[in-house]
């Protein structure tokens, strides 16, 4: 279930994975889990990269070599947290300015040997200024906005990540 609350959306969902495979998966393998139409850069996709450090960046790799930085890592606790910005405007497009950016948290908790329950929380949505609330609803909605982008629901991006965690362990 996702939670919209004020100025974040939160959701969660329980992966059949452990946390060390759920975590490596959510950063590692980011390419592998999110979905390849939902990016902005502007050549064709060639891969996905979240630079495994504090400071790191989170890209977008174009098939011509460009890339495009959307994001930054804030924190980088393995395997039991990790929190990068949203560096994207209301017009998905790139935002360079930081005071305008919102923040996505994600814990990776635990719930014995073999399951871990992945809590995100998009936060801080009100930094994008006017309008802020379309972006809200387009991380927060089953429907999603731009491209039918919808950033978080466990039905979206959440449940791919799962499947993938969960077929690393059968490969």
């Amino acid at each position: 279930m996702t939670d919209i609350g004020a100025t974040a959306v939160s959701t969660s969902i329980v992966v059949d994975a452990p946390v060390d495979r759920a975590f490596a998966v959510y950063t590692e393998d980011i390419g592998s889990w999110w979905p390849k139409e939902h990016h902005i850069i502007q050549a064709p996709l060639s891969h996905m990269v979240f630079e495994p450090k504090e400071g790191g960046s989170v890209y977008d790799v174009g098939t011509d070599g460009t890339e495009c930085h959307w994001g930054t890592v804030l924190a980088y606790e393995p395997p039991g947290r990790v929190v990068f910005s949203w560096n994207i405007t209301l017009q998905w497009a790139i935002e360079s300015d930081p005071d305008r950016v919102s923040e996505v948290e994600v814990r990776f908790v635990p719930e014995g040997e073999q399951r871990t329950r992945v809590e995100l929380e998009h936060r801080h949505l009100d930094r994008h200024g006017d309008g802020w609330e379309g972006m809200r609803d387009a991380v927060g909605s089953e429907v999603g906005g731009r491209k039918g982008c919808s950033a978080w629901p466990a039905g979206s991006r959440l449940s791919r990540l799962a499947t993938e965690a969960e077929r690393v362990r059968t490969h």
